[in-house]
């Protein structure tokens, strides 16, 4: 725990046990023997013009530039300065990375609308799939890399009022008739999409029809009586603004509150059955073709995975998606009895079609708000 201004109820979570999916086993993990296994397999079939990316000796290569989305700010200060070291210690090259955060889905946009990214860590992998769809990515970028190219993870947490004074503890309580909850609009965040499909399978994965589950999701929505464009728009408007008894949130974004003093005294609660929210990484192989940059950006990502990267990862607030450093940090994390993932839904091509195209469900349900 971050410091005492938030508070996870010793009752919810001492009686949760950890069920966290075993991981694939990346090959190389951390530092420079990373960078010696990565440097030696580069260059090869998906490179287009079979340059592989980057110059010899001591010459700069890149600049990289790195597109993120916002809540990763804080981690990629302390990475990127330690991946910059250990590429100069084994290629003598000075490599400068540049990084852009913002929302996902305008990330995303900005990248299709020409911003030169080399490489992308997003939201949702709905969004890399968007960047595939428009010819950036190459098909596969799921494989590249170990648990289909995942970086982070996450759960969906519930900030509270101080000492949680409606006793919101798990999701049907987000239900209750008078209730007031804050969460961003599913059609333009992320992170909203995270917390719709939590809270479609705390029913639907708890033993409940997609009938019942449509109906609870409808009644807490009908409980949301806003809905901001993007996570840090809700946060603020819970945070700063007073609004609403309770929030939906990334648990990361809830412990980087606490820890910088942003929390306001916040409960923390951490539903039993819970989402795994997965964060991706993908090279954008049209523009490191075309830039020569393609070396350094697929040791970047890699590096992502290794063990350096993914203890500053749980530093800040993230699920570490390396086996190895998972189970040393994963005591800091509540627990959760049920994890399921976005996979138990048909993965993300079938989420968009079935619940936020045009016509789907969400668009159903925000009809039925009005």
């Amino acid at each position: 725990m971050h410091g005492n201004s938030v508070v996870r109820s010793s009752e919810v979570v001492h009686r949760l046990t950890v069920v966290h999916r075993p991981l694939r086993p990346a090959p190389l993990f951390g530092g420079a023997f990373l960078l010696a296994g990565v440097l030696a397999g580069c260059g090869g079939p998906r490179t287009a013009d079979g340059g592989g990316g980057g110059s010899g000796g001591t010459a700069s290569s890149g600049p990289l530039l790195l597109v993120s989305y916002s809540v990763t700010k804080g981690a990629y200060d302390r990475i990127l300065p330690k991946f910059q070291a250990a590429w100069k210690q084994r290629t003598g090259q000075d490599l400068q990375v540049k990084t852009s955060y913002g929302g996902s889905g305008s990330q995303t946009r900005a990248v299709i609308d020409g911003l030169d990214a080399d490489l992308v860590t997003l939201a949702l992998p709905s969004d890399v799939l968007k960047l595939e769809k428009a010819g950036l990515v190459q098909p596969g970028w799921q494989k590249e890399l170990p648990e289909d190219s995942t970086i982070t993870h996450s759960v969906v947490t519930f900030l509270t009022r101080p000492g949680n004074p409606k006793q919101i503890r798990t999701w049907a309580d987000l239900a209750r008739p008078g209730l007031a909850v804050v969460t961003a609009n599913p059609k333009t965040s992320g992170g909203a999409r995270w917390n719709f499909l939590g809270l479609w399978g705390s029913v639907s994965h708890n033993g409940g029809s997609e009938k019942a589950a449509e109906t609870f999701v409808g009644s807490v929505y009908r409980n949301v009586t806003n809905l901001p464009k993007d996570a840090r728009e809700a946060s603020d408007a819970f945070l700063n603004r007073r609004q609403g008894d309770v929030l939906l949130t990334y648990e990361n974004e809830a412990l980087l509150a606490a820890k910088q003093g942003d929390a306001k005294g916040s409960t923390m609660m951490v539903p039993a059955v819970n989402i795994r929210i997965d964060g991706p990484v993908a090279v954008v192989d049209r523009n490191v073709d075309r830039r020569h940059t393609r070396k350094a950006a697929e040791a970047l990502a890699a590096y992502l995975q290794g063990e350096e990267a993914q203890q500053i990862f749980a530093d800040e607030g993230f699920r570490a998606t390396n086996a190895t450093v998972w189970a040393r940090t994963k005591d800091k994390f509540a627990a959760v009895t049920t994890l399921f993932s976005a996979a138990d839904f048909g993965g993300w091509p079938a989420i968009e079609q079935t619940f936020f195209a045009k016509g789907g469900v969400w668009d159903r349900l925000a009809a039925s708000r009005r």
